[in-house]
Formats: C-alpha cells, sequence, structure tokens
C-alpha cells in the first residue's frame, strides 16, 4: 500500500473524452452483421411477449443471450422507437441501414462504456499516479476494444466493465459484491462463465476464512443473493416454460468445434496437423475421405469432421478447460489472496479460449484487459502483457477485411504498441533509477556508480530478441496475406492468410498461457 495520492478524476475525464472523441469518428466505418444482430433484438424484445423471445425466428440472428441481455435491449428499444420506430418493427426494420439506425446504435455501445469507466476508476483510486494513468491508457484506449466494440460492433466495454467492477470489489475483500456482480456478469453474457470455477473455489474458501458458523453464514448470504440474481432472470422465462428453449439456443454445440474464421488456441494446431495427415497418407495411397466442407467458410454452422484425428466433443473440451484451470483452483483454494484474483481470473479466460468449443477471437479481450491490471505489478508482468496485447490485438485484424479500414486497425495497432513501450518504459526505468540511487543500495561512491550501471541496463523495461524476432514475423505474415500473396498466388488458396494469422498469433497465446500458469504456480502468495 501507497501513500502517495491517486491520479485526479480530472486527468481520467480526459482520457474518456480523447477516447469518446475517437469513437465518435468511427461511426461511418464498416459494421459487421452483429450491428444487425443487435438491432433484430431491439425490434424482438420491443415487438414481442416475453415467451416468444427465444422462439422467434423471423430473422437468422435469433436470440443467443442471456436474458439480462434480453432485457437491456429492450429498455434501449424505447429510446430506439423515439428515434426512428423503424428501428423496433420486427418486419420493416430487417436489415434497416438508414443513418438513424447507424447513429443510435453506435452511440449506444459509446454510452454503454461508461461502465467499463466507472470500473477503471474504481481500480485505479488508491493506485499511484504512474500506475493508474497507465491503466488508464492500457484499458480505455485499448486498440482491442475499439476494433471490436466501435468498427466491428458489440457491447463487450460494458460487459466487462461489469468484471472489473467484480475484480475491483475482490481486490478489496468484498466477496459478496464481487460475487453478485460475477452472477449479474453471467446474466448478460453466458460466454464469462468459463472463469465460474475459480470464483466458485474462491469465494467458497474466503466464506470459511473464520469459524465454522461465520462462514455458513456468510456462504448462505452470498447463495441467496446468486439464486436471487438468477431467479431475476430465469424466473420469467420457467414461469412460461421457455426455460429449455433459453438453454438450447445459448448453448448451441451444434456449431461445431470453431468459429468460421479460427481463433489463435489450439485446435488450430489439431485441424492443421488433420489437414497435413489427410493429404500424406491420401498421397500415399491410403483411402482418407476428405471432408465436405471447409473449417475456414464464411459461415457459423455445423463444423465438418475430421478426416484422419479423432472427433473433439464439447465435452472433450470442458475436461480440457478444468484440467487446465485445476493448478489456478489449487491455489486459490490454499491461499485466496484478493490481490491474486485479478490474474487467477485472466488465466481462467486464457484457459477457455485456448481449449473451449466454437471459440470466437474477440473472446481474447475477457483476458487481456483483465491482464491490464497486472501489467503494473512488476517488469516481468509488463514485458509479457506488451507480448500479448500485440499478438490479441493482430489476431483480430481479419475481423476489419475491407480496405477502407486497413489504415484504422494499422495505426490503432501502432499507436498502442507506442504508448505500452513508453509508458512501461517511464513505469520501470524510474523505478530501476530510483533504486539504484537509494541510499541504502549504495555503501560509497563507486559501489554506488557500479550498482547504477548495472541497473540502467538489466532493470528497465526492454524488449528481448525473442520478443523482437516474434513482433518481426507477425509483420512477416502480414505482408505475406496482404501483399505478397494477391501478387503471388491471385485468387488460388484464399484461406491461406487466415490460416496463417490464425496459427502464428496461437503460438504467441499458448505462449503466454504457459506463462501465466508458471506465474500462477511459482507465486508464493
Amino acid at each position: 500500500m501507497t501513500n502517495t495520492p491517486p491520479p485526479p478524476v480530472s486527468e481520467l475525464r480526459w482520457h474518456v473524452a480523447v477516447a469518446t472523441c475517437l469513437k465518435l469518428l468511427l461511426i461511418p466505418s464498416y459494421r459487421s452483421t452483429d450491428f444487425e444482430v443487435h438491432r433484430h433484438w431491439l425490434a424482438l424484445t420491443h415487438s414481442l411477449p416475453l415467451s416468444r423471445w427465444y422462439t422467434d425466428e423471423t430473422s437468422p440472428w435469433t436470440l443467443d443471450y442471456p436474458p439480462f441481455f434480453a432485457f437491456f435491449e429492450l429498455l434501449l428499444s424505447y429510446a430506439a422507437r423515439a428515434v426512428d420506430p423503424v428501428i423496433v418493427h420486427l418486419h420493416r426494420g430487417l436489415n434497416c441501414r438508414s443513418d438513424s439506425v447507424v447513429l443510435f446504435q453506435r452511440i449506444t455501445v459509446i454510452a454503454a462504456d461508461s461502465c467499463l469507466f466507472y470500473a477503471v476508476y474504481r481500480l485505479t483510486r488508491k493506485c499511484e499516479p504512474r500506475k493508474g494513468r497507465l491503466i488508464w491508457a492500457l484499458v480505455i484506449w485499448s486498440p482491442m476494444l475499439l476494433i471490436v466494440d466501435h468498427v466491428h460492433f458489440q457491447y463487450n466495454g460494458f460487459l466487462l466493465g461489469i468484471l472489473l467492477l467484480s475484480i475491483s470489489y475482490l481486490s478489496e475483500g468484498k466477496d459478496l459484491a464481487g460475487g453478485c456482480l460475477f452472477a449479474i456478469l453471467l446474466c448478460f453474457k453466458h460466454l464469462f462463465a468459463v472463469a465460474a470455477p475459480v470464483y466458485f473455489v474462491y469465494l467458497l474458501r474466503r466464506c470459511f476464512r473464520g469459524t465454522f458458523v461465520r462462514g455458513f453464514g456468510r456462504l448462505s448470504a452470498l447463495g441467496v443473493a446468486v439464486i436471487a440474481i438468477f431467479a431475476a432472470a430465469y424466473g420469467p422465462f420457467i414461469y412460461h416454460g421457455q426455460m429449455q428453449q433459453v438453454i438450447r439456443r445459448m448453448f448451441p454445440f451444434g456449431r461445431g468445434l470453431c468459429h468460421a474464421y479460427w481463433a489463435p488456441n489450439m485446435w488450430v494446431f489439431y485441424i492443421v496437423m488433420d489437414k497435413v495427415l489427410s493429404f500424406v497418407l491420401r498421397r500415399l495411397g491410403f483411402d482418407i475421405q476428405m471432408p465436405a466442407a471447409s473449417f475456414t467458410g464464411g459461415l457459423v454452422g455445423n463444423s465438418s469432421p475430421f478426416a484422419v484425428l479423432p472427433q473433439i466433443t464439447p465435452l472433450t473440451t470442458f475436461i480440457m478447460v478444468l484440467l487446465a484451470l485445476s493448478p489456478c483452483l489449487i491455489k486459490a483454494w490454499r491461499n485466496p489472496q484478493p490481490k491474486d484474483a485479478a490474474r487467477w481470473i485472466a488465466y481462467a479466460y486464457t484457459s477457455g479460449f485456448l481449449f473451449g468449443w466454437h471459440v470466437h477471437e474477440k473472446a481474447s479481450l475477457h483476458f487481456v484487459i483483465p491482464l491490464a491490471l497486472t501489467a503494473v505489478q512488476s517488469l516481468g508482468d509488463a514485458k509479457h502483457y506488451f507480448w500479448l496485447s500485440i499478438v490479441s490485438c493482430y489476431s483480430l485484424f481479419p475481423l476489419l477485411y475491407e480496405a477502407q479500414e486497413y489504415p484504422i486497425k494499422v495505426l490503432l495497432l501502432l499507436l498502442h504498441c507506442m504508448a505500452m513501450f513508453l509508458g512501461f518504459s517511464a513505469l520501470f526505468n524510474e523505478s530501476a533509477r530510483a533504486k539504484a540511487t537509494a541510499p541504502e543500495s549504495r555503501k560509497g561512491d563507486q559501489s554506488g556508480e557500479k550498482r547504477s550501471s548495472s541497473l540502467a541496463k538489466g532493470g528497465g523495461f526492454t524488449i528481448g530478441w525473442i520478443t523482437r524476432c516474434y513482433l518481426f514475423g507477425i509483420l512477416l505474415v502480414e505482408l505475406w496475406g496482404q501483399f505478397l500473396h494477391p501478387y503471388i498466388l491471385g485468387n488460388k488458396l484464399p484461406f491461406v492468410p487466415l490460416m496463417m494469422i490464425s496459427v502464428y498469433c496461437a503460438f504467441g497465446i499458448m505462449y503466454s498461457w504457459i506463462w501465466q500458469l508458471r506465474s500462477i504456480v511459482r507465486c508464493s502468495s
């Protein structure tokens, strides 16, 4: 704990104002099909009774988020009707792209980010100024959030704000509030449930940190609160007999192991290995039936089967995620320290991303944003975050495939790299100099000079040669996919650039997972 006052709120307002201006400039940019998905959900919740929300098939973009998000869309729909009634018309509003629709939906995402801003403020209000400002920059100016929410279109900033609020309460030892906020988050988006085992073990152990009677009382209070939250979300649908349909929509396991664009996780290696083995075995004369569909197809649907390797089922991925989480769960059970909550939760989402079923590339936000909180804790954390955030941001580049958005995503990533390098250098180089010149660190002028020299060389923020080589590889992958592939191969093998990005980024994120696992296991807390 430090006696240094936190950075003033006025500075946070400046960060928010700059980010908001940039988001406003992105309003006319490319919009994915998620834009129409959320517009249709506005119309669906506004035009139909609650009993039909999860059964309606007016549009292919059926409602597949938990009830709290549906209620959130219902709330927005009243404002949407005041702006333009066509927005919430179930039939006339289909594929509506008028200026009023674009402005309204873009501004709702910007406004919803206020939840994220408050969460960041709450997390940094007791930080020393340099660390607080750096966390603000990493989260509020995150290029990943700008690409996914304010170009591609989603509400991840709002949802991550709830997650960060939960982490902020956990870090203060306020377990009841932290657990309730996580329950609320699950009722907004169920994909955050990957961290549920960590929350369960951590909160259970924290409840019984004293006597059994007091522990049982804490657990009962938490259990009643969580049950009440889920009852508020799902109770109306249970009343209407819709619970089975709600679950079927939320967990469409028929969509297959991978998304249309392969998320850079462990299954990329599995798929590539299957493709290579099938090709080699066919050349050797074996009768190998090739899948009828491609894993890189543009539609989200039933995934094609593997030709050689064993089929992967949802149960297999579930077991693998639990096995990956087990070291973290053991650590949380043995010594549930509030200061480690953010690190454990981020590790859980990294594990889910690497080994989960039908993972979207956008899910990397779930661990990159929380890890920004730990990036300022040590030099090793900073170097790891520098690596991970660049790899994760680059893995999102295929989301913006139109030519006019290319300069935007490249510029956002380059500015982010500069901001991280300057921020981490200022933080840790100054700390190294402070240690080198501290009175107790030198017993004489000569020894002091030697120590200062050694700390100046090895104590500050630097980019190692492995990181440099890997980041240079990203440049080569991008040059091939963007320029050399179209020039040399033309329209042949169009899936290769995307496959190269997925495979190359998968190596980077796999390294991050191993690094996080090692840091958790070695932690002596």
